[in-house]
């Protein structure tokens, strides 16, 4: 069977092949409600082919019976708004994914919520995003939501940004307009960076569009005769994203020991960040023992190195005490340890911040118990302005300072996203409590509270002596299991 792509004619199986070697983009769409973002996504699946006939036999018919589209006119937005309630209110709730290929690039995209009761979902979202599409209504211009979503992207160290001026046909293609808006946003972007310190400035591209009738977002539109930039798609297929991935900084966070047999020990993971070669010296964190790498394995057979976002096995040519949750670096390239760091945190449980409790505290393969020591401030998601607070509640986002029970190993989350990120869970509910980035280390010693452990004061409690070893041999156990209890007698 042969296949013509390009006017290229070749075989089933190069086809794949070539298929198989395409990079792959993930971006999200964010803006305000009603400004498009469903129905720009829809349109460009639309217009690319990249639709099955039941699908858009689908979209016709909801279009007719539940569209905001207008009469005969089919609503590209009902492609991701799938919930009822978001039909029925005519928004997006949750993140919508949608994957799509063309003959040059593989995208996901996650489709956002507009409004800041779903700020969270917004973070989901964009956590693995290496471009952002930010839709501007063209008759709003810059608004309180535009500036909220451009603060989350930098929050979370989006490199690239689309400013996709949207509804251009209800302004009759106007230039002034479009340029308007194009100076109004990077006039904030600068104020954004100032006021909070960015340490990426994104890359912004801006395109005018009218999702709705298709122009500018596959081709070119001759209504807009004055803008020189190309298609949307064309743009999407050809942003360089090659620097998303930290190779400088080599982290293998270890997730398990594998030991099939007497002749074979080695440590299987991802490769967080960095580049790590047969015969490099390594250093095992916490212990700092040293060794070289003998080999590095995978399904398919060795390697002579590996690199992110690469599963691999790792055989050292010594035999070295490591576990999950440890990690091998490169000895003259060692990341942050410690116990206690300052952060950016995103709640995200329902349930209200509550610093007497010990959170579980997940970070690469590594758990370990933590408190939230304090809450330096919160950030008005608004307005950018910072305000003193002693807990947070649902989407709200501040800075925190946080101590572990046990030495992490981390970077800075905008020097290394896989190593500075973790996730706070609930140790009653197991909810994900909240998400955060890593901002500096702290010394220990600044910190007013003495350990992070959950602690049981026997006296306080009112445990009689005879009792008190029972206590003790079920904390032991509990050690023994991961779960470290202090005791106070």
């Amino acid at each position: 069977m042969e296949l013509h792509n390009d006017n290229i004619q070749m075989s089933i199986e190069e086809y794949l092949d070539q298929d198989e070697q395409k990079d792959l983009l993930r971006l999200l769409t964010a803006g305000s409600v009603d400004d498009g973002k469903s129905t720009l996504i829809g349109r460009l699946l639309f217009d690319s082919k990249k639709l099955y006939e039941d699908q858009l036999s689908a979209l016709e018919r909801d279009s007719q019976r539940v569209g905001n589209a207008g009469a005969g006119q089919i609503d590209y937005a009902l492609l991701l708004d799938g919930l009822k309630a978001e039909r029925e209110q005519g928004i997006t709730i949750d993140v919508a994914y949608r994957y799509f290929s063309t003959n040059k690039r593989k995208f996901i995209i996650a489709d956002t919520p507009g409004h800041e009761q779903y700020t969270r979902n917004m973070i989901t979202g964009g956590s693995t995003a290496n471009l952002a599409i930010i839709l501007v209504d063209a008759r709003t211009g810059v608004i309180t939501q535009t500036r909220r979503h451009t603060f989350l992207c930098s929050l979370l160290g989006i490199k690239h940004v689309v400013l996709a001026v949207n509804k251009m046909d209800l302004v009759d293609f106007s230039q002034q307009v479009f340029d308007g808006i194009v100076a109004d946003y990077k006039e904030f972007l600068v104020k954004l960076s100032a006021e909070n310190g960015l340490r990426i400035m994104p890359h912004v591209a801006c395109f005018p569009l009218s999702a709705l009738e298709g122009d500018n977002v596959v081709e070119k539109s001759a209504r807009t005769p004055w803008y020189e930039g190309s298609a949307l798609l064309d743009y999407l297929e050809t942003v360089k994203i090659g620097d998303e991935h930290n190779m400088q900084d080599f982290r293998f966070p270890v997730q398990y020991v594998l030991r099939p047999n007497l002749d074979f020990r080695g440590f299987c993971g991802k490769v967080a960040s960095g580049i790590v070669r047969k015969g490099d010296e390594v250093i095992a964190l916490p212990s700092g023992k040293r060794s070289k790498v003998k080999s590095i394995v995978t399904y398919d057979g060795e390697l002579d190195y590996a690199f992110p976002p690469q599963s691999v096995t790792i055989q050292l040519e010594d035999e070295i005490d490591i576990s999950r949750g440890e990690m091998l670096v490169h000895p003259d390239n060692v990341p942050h340890i410690g116990r206690a760091f300052q952060s950016m945190l995103v709640w995200m449980d329902e349930v209200p911040m509550d610093r007497s409790k010990s959170f579980y505290l997940k970070h690469t393969t590594n758990t370990t118990r933590c408190k939230l020591e304090s809450v330096n401030y919160k950030v008005n998601v608004n307005t950018m302005e910072r305000s003193d607070a002693e807990c947070m509640v649902l989407n709200e986002i501040g800075s925190v300072v946080i101590q572990t029970s046990k030495e992490l190993f981390f970077d800075e989350y905008y020097q290394n996203k896989r190593t500075g990120a973790f996730v706070l869970i609930d140790p009653i509910t197991n909810n994900t409590s909240a998400v955060g980035m890593i901002c500096a280390p702290l010394d220990t010693a600044d910190i007013a509270g003495a350990d992070a452990l959950p602690t049981l004061d026997l006296k306080k409690l009112g445990i009689a002596p005879e009792h008190r070893e029972a206590i003790r041999t079920a904390v032991r156990e509990l050690s023994r299991q991961g779960i470290a209890v202090k005791v106070i007698e």
